[in-house]
């Protein structure tokens, strides 16, 4: 007699088909563990297969546990600084959640303005009611070090996403006054960014429009759009566009904002290794072409502040007053990672209306903007603003 077959219960497919479909995923996630000729069949990417053996390994048989994540982002974090780029770098998912929040004009953090230097942050501005002003910080101030670890050479992005964190969370600073250090404690708090700030400027009885621009952040063309509109109906005469320790932004925001005094015509262009040439042109809805502008600037203007200016002043629309800008000539693009990280990565350079770099070469300072008409601050009187001043002069002067 033939034996005849038996087949599998469905009651076995159904414990069998998941327990299969769990083993494959753990396997694809672990390749070190397949047998040798499976593994080379299915993993074809040989580096992505040496550092997935290489965290296994770590993670599997270092004398203390280790958290595979941390492995991860500490790995992606130095392949990042191998890079020697100040302007690229990695953000874990939690730094890059913060980021975000940062380009909204809002975020969660201490409630400052600050500028990259050798040491770590110099604070620019401490805005009012904000726990860093609570805790007795001013502007001038060096900021060094976060929650015990050193800040010194970490990007002015990578430095203030440790700064912030979520409401109501504790953040230890090391803060330099001088010669003299000291640890602050600060509980973090929703902070909104005074991101445009616009009055009426006088002099010899002319009203010139002030609008100030702390950051390129999302939407803050239309902010400055009203402030702009709002005073020239007022009777401002001219307007100072005010881009001093202005870091940058976002790169359609710089293009949104020159389009406000550029009616038509090239803004910037960008051009990369895999990123074909693009050009950005205005938008349109500019205001008259008859009201004189004036860019102010000083060396903390960069990136984004730095492509208005450029575009502005090649466009023969402002005249710029101040001192040379920072000398940026590269953009960066955020790109998200399965680990709900991203990278902020260096792609391309940017050049001005007439052809303009003002880097250096690649993430190198460059020369910058020379402004039109040179002004700056005297730190002995805090009272006074001598560079708005010279630019208010300038803005309601005849052109010869």
């Amino acid at each position: 007699m033939r034996r005849r077959r038996r087949s599998l219960s469905p009651l076995v497919l159904i414990v069998l088909v998941p327990v299969l479909l769990a083993a494959g995923i753990w396997l694809g996630g672990h390749p070190a563990n397949l047998p040798g000729p499976a593994r080379d069949a299915l993993v074809g990417d040989d580096d992505a297969r040496l550092y997935d053996e290489a965290l296994d390994r770590i993670a599997a048989d270092y004398y203390r546990p280790v958290d595979r994540d941390k492995l991860l982002d500490a790995s992606l974090g130095s392949a990042v600084e191998s890079l020697q780029d100040r302007f690229s770098a990695y953000f874990d998912p939690k730094e890059y959640a913060s980021f975000q929040e940062s380009t909204e004009g809002a975020f969660e953090g201490v409630g400052m303005s600050v500028e990259e230097v050798a040491d770590g942050l110099r604070i620019l501005t401490v805005f009012d009611g904000s726990p860093a002003k609570r805790g007795g910080l001013r502007a001038g101030d060096t900021i060094t070090g976060v929650n015990g670890r050193t800040i010194k050479g970490a990007s002015s992005e990578k430095a203030t996403t440790m700064i912030k964190g979520p409401s109501g969370s504790a953040v230890r600073l090391t803060v330099r006054t001088g010669k003299r250090s000291r640890e602050v404690r600060l509980r973090r708090a929703r902070v909104d960014v005074p991101v445009v700030k616009g009055e009426m400027q006088t002099s010899n009885g002319t009203k010139v429009a002030h609008v100030r621009l702390a950051s390129f952040t999302s939407g803050a063309h239309g902010e400055v759009g009203k402030s702009v509109r709002d005073l020239l109906d007022k009777g401002a005469k001219g307007v100072v566009l005010d881009l001093r320790n202005n870091g940058g932004g976002l790169l359609n925001e710089a293009v949104l904002i020159s389009s406000l005094f550029i009616p038509e015509g090239k803004i910037v262009s960008t051009k990369g290794r895999s990123r074909p040439e693009r050009v950005f042109e205005s938008t349109g809805r500019s205001i008259s072409s008859k009201v004189p502008v004036v860019v102010l600037v000083n060396g903390e203007s960069a990136s984004a502040s730095e492509i208005v200016t450029g575009a502005l002043q090649d466009r023969d629309r402002a005249t710029v007053v101040g001192t040379r800008t920072f000398g940026k000539g590269v953009f960066q693009e955020i790109q998200g990672l399965p680990n709900g990280g991203a990278l902020d990565l260096t792609v391309g350079e940017y050049f001005t209306p007439k052809g303009r770099n003002l880097g250096g070469g690649g993430p190198k300072k460059g020369a910058g903007i020379t402004p039109d008409v040179t002004a700056r601050d005297k730190r002995s009187t805090p009272k006074r603003d001598e560079a708005l001043e010279v630019a208010v002069r300038t803005v309601i002067r005849p052109k010869s």
